[in-house]
């Protein structure tokens, strides 16, 4: 018998919104598997999903066995994609001996998740289960107490960092818009918001659910300094049918 590879979204950052089934996974499988950031890094090793998750971690009757995967976060993939081949491999040797694993994963495993890189080079041999999380979008709108979509209004996702031309299109042909990996592109996605007449519609949320959370509902007032990894735009119609 081999094991089940799960990939447990635990969602934005409040623990208290991990859901019972990613809970009960945490708490009883062999293996706990996560990303952190890159072993040269001058910081100290840390894992943001794992930190959401460590109260579950420490609860468990049993220390599980923990897979640390260390990821150079680069625009060139090569490094990455190098990460996640040793990281399925490892993952793989457990899995052979009937261990179940757990990776840990912010938000949703399949939304924008590094889970879905290491099933993509797992699925063919192993059992690969998705355990759905509450991802950024979804907790932003709760936390800014904005709904992102109603009736007939059609919805976008979008990463900052496509070409102005791609976000331009987005912005007029959307009613709602979730703006992800702000970031470095804080002041280029500003400018693109006043051009496309839509920085009206636009609210900024760092850290959604965290205790650093931070929301802007007048975008106008932000300066032109980069955001942090954990930011986004939400974009609605000011003016909503009844």
């Amino acid at each position: 018998m081999t094991g089940i590879f799960y990939g447990v979204g635990v969602g934005p950052g409040d623990p208290e919104l991990i859901t019972l089934k990613a809970a009960r996974l945490i708490g009883q499988s062999d293996v706990i598997s996560y990303l952190c950031n890159n072993a040269d890094s001058d910081k100290p090793k840390h894992s943001q999903s794992k930190a959401i998750a460590q109260s579950l971690i420490e609860e468990r009757a049993k220390p599980a066995i923990e897979i640390s995967i260390p990821m150079p976060y680069k625009h060139d993939r090569t490094a990455a994609n190098r990460a996640y081949d040793q990281a399925a491999e490892t993952i793989r040797s457990a899995l052979s001996q009937g261990q179940a694993v757990v990776f840990l994963c912010e938000g949703d495993p399949l939304f924008f998740g590094s889970y879905a890189y290491l099933q993509e080079r797992l699925c063919e041999d192993f059992t690969c289960i998705a355990i759905p999380g509450i991802s950024s979008p979804n907790a932003a709108s709760a936390v800014a107490g904005i709904p992102l979509v109603m009736q007939k209004e059609n919805y976008a996702v979008l990463s900052g960092r496509l070409s102005d031309e791609k976000i331009l299109t987005h912005l007029n042909d959307f009613d709602s818009l979730a703006l992800m990996k702000v970031g470095q592109s804080r002041a280029r996605l500003l400018s693109l918001l006043k051009a496309s007449g839509r920085l009206q519609d636009a609210v900024y949320i760092e850290y959604a659910t965290r205790e650093q959370q931070k929301i802007v509902y007048d975008v106008s007032t932000l300066d032109d300094e980069a955001g942090p990894y954990f930011s986004l735009f939400i974009i609605t119609r000011k003016q909503r049918g009844s």
